[in-house]
């Protein structure tokens, strides 16, 4: 199988790579490494540097490609920042991907797995957040995302595009040799990491007066290498689907205490903490509901613990800097 993967020198898109190229299939990562570096990128796979608004560019690599399918994880990604400035995630996010739809449609390629977020739901009605939930993102960031997946809702009713929409919640871990590392680095867990590393004093919390158990945001922790099986289950399905819209999740939610309290167990270092006013956008839980994968394509994740999701990422994060 041959696979296109935007933003593949990325976290997800590049374990996802090393996952498809141990598997024997044919990669090309298509990335502009504005938040990544060369170094990043799988080895074995055909890389071209590219912006994803080229769509000249885009559809020379699509006709030469001739692909089985196309996965699609560039974009910015920091909802903090996408409240300060919303128009650059509407411009790359949004914008961007309909040039890739549009080079798609014109080269005959018709099959898309979206790197889609939780963030489509904003702050939920329920816990777990079911599929059929209420879409109304708090951040600009979830409103780029879910206007990506109602532009695939038309293509996929009037051009027959087949498409998967995998909304995830907070991914963490590493697999052998590659781990998370943003440029700038903004995740939680990574960021506690440099605390245990002592590249950084203290880890920042954003409110502590939120309604839960001890007034910090609830997440859902998935393991980079169970959301890249997802991805992997999701393309295969497209064969016989036509469209797919799938929560990635654990099923579980942490608090961010919580989360710091794992790191501690983990690398038994001290973390000190610095408190700080709540950001905007910021949902107070977001827990996913993954029933309809697991029935659906049989998929399940085999990190369900947190502490083994940070053991994971902390062995890989110690040979970081090394």
């Amino acid at each position: 199988m041959k696979v296109l993967i935007t933003g593949g020198a990325g976290y997800i898109g590049g374990t996802v790579s090393r996952l498809l190229l141990a598997r024997g299939h044919e990669v090309t990562v298509y990335d502009n490494l504005c938040h990544s570096k060369r170094e990043a990128l799988a080895p074995g796979v055909n890389f071209v540097e590219g912006d994803l608004a080229d769509g000249e560019l885009l559809q020379g690599i699509l006709k030469a490609g001739h692909f089985d399918g196309v996965m699609h994880f560039a974009a910015l990604i920091e909802a903090g920042e996408s409240m300060q400035r919303p128009e650059i995630y509407f411009r790359n996010n949004t914008a961007s991907t309909l040039t890739l739809l549009e080079s798609m449609l014109a080269t005959g390629h018709d099959k898309l797995v979206f790197s889609s977020t939780a963030a489509c739901y904003g702050e939920p009605e329920s816990t777990p957040i079911l599929e059929d939930a209420k879409l109304q993102p708090t951040n600009a960031y979830g409103e780029s995302k879910l206007l990506v997946e109602h532009m695939l809702r038309w293509m996929n009713s009037q051009h027959g595009f087949r498409y998967a929409s995998l909304r995830y919640f907070n991914v963490a871990g590493a697999i052998e040799d590659y781990g998370e590392a943003h440029e700038p680095e903004s995740h939680l867990i990574p960021l506690i990491l440099d605390v245990a590393l002592g590249r950084r004093k203290n880890i920042k919390i954003f409110g502590r007066d939120y309604p839960t158990k001890d007034g910090t945001c609830v997440r859902d922790y998935i393991h980079v290498q169970d959301l890249a099986e997802a991805h992997l289950l999701a393309l295969g399905a497209l064969k016989d689907k036509s469209r797919l819209i799938y929560n990635i999740g654990n099923g579980q939610g942490f608090t961010v205490l919580e989360v710091i309290d794992s790191v501690r167990r983990v690398t038994g270092k001290e973390i000190p903490l610095e408190e700080h006013e709540r950001r905007a956008g910021d949902p107070a839980v977001l827990v996913a509901s993954s029933e309809k994968i697991k029935q659906e394509l049989g998929w399940k994740p085999n990190f369900a613990e947190l502490d083994a999701i940070i053991e994971s990422a902390w062995k890989w994060h110690q040979t970081r800097y090394a």
